[in-house]
């Protein structure tokens, strides 16, 4: 091992701190984040820790060598939840570690798994139509009910991505998303007798999953700021759902609520 020059550590703690926000920003839990940069760190004869809250990351680099820190703030970004991205970011601090790749050899790799093509929008929303079409007809819904989910979540995904590309708030967006699949949805109540299941399952694309799972992990891992915060943000979330699923009811059948 040898002393790392100022712009090193610089270096390092450039590449930590984004790798480090955008697992964070793409729903991976805490832990698991913390576990591949210090590994990182490692791989770079530094050691990495790492303070989150639930909008930044402090993260501070120490020199083994030369006892030389730097820190530095970084900013969690909001990114679609991507499951194949993470698993190949968790790998590459694997790699890192394995191989001992240089700073500029991972950053080569890093940038190289973040170029790769994401799977397309429109075949996640037909995907995701199809799938609540299936838990409408799993429920107990008919067919009818069934292709009416299929619009009706292909209409509110749609207006999702729309609204999010804009930057619209997160709240309002999940609000008049669900207002709008539960519109659609409600007309079954016109032409069939499994209503129900078809209005229930209309806005289930919209669930905070991941938000609800990685919320209980960190509080469990006693990362319990981030997960409280994701709770709460999921709770959040599940009234704007109730509330723009309720409306499209109240003005056509409010017995339904």
């Amino acid at each position: 091992m040898r002393m790392k020059s100022k712009a090193e550590l610089k270096n390092i703690i450039g590449f930590a701190g984004d790798y480090a926000s955008r697992l964070l920003g793409s729903g991976v839990h805490t832990s698991r984040v913390v576990r591949n940069t210090k590994r990182i760190g490692d791989s770079l004869d530094v050691d990495v820790t790492m303070t989150v809250f639930p909008k930044t990351i402090i993260v501070t680099v120490y020199d083994r060598e030369s006892t030389g820190t730097i820190t530095e703030v970084v900013d969690i970004p909001t990114l679609r939840v991507d499951f194949e991205y993470n698993s190949e970011l968790s790998s590459l601090s694997w790699e890192a570690y394995d191989k001992r790749l240089s700073p500029e050899a991972l950053r080569e790799r890093y940038e190289a798994i973040l170029a790769q093509p994401k799977m397309s929008t429109h075949l996640v929303m037909l995907l995701t139509g199809l799938a609540n079409a299936s838990f409408c007809h799993l429920f107990g819904g008919a067919a009818e009910a069934a292709a009416t989910v299929f619009v009706a979540t292909l209409a509110g995904f749609c207006a999702r991505h729309r609204m999010q590309k804009r930057k619209i708030n997160h709240f309002i967006v999940v609000t008049l998303s669900a207002f709008l699949s539960s519109a659609c949805t409600a007309t079954t109540l016109l032409f069939s007798s499994t209503a129900e299941a078809a209005i229930a399952t209309g806005v289930l694309y919209l669930m905070p999953g991941v938000l609800l799972i990685n919320g209980v992990i960190d509080i469990l891992e006693g990362h319990t700021l981030t997960g409280c915060a994701r709770l709460i943000q999921a709770f959040l979330t599940v009234i704007c759902i109730a509330a723009g699923l309720s409306l499209p009811l109240l003005f056509i059948n409010d017995n339904l609520l």
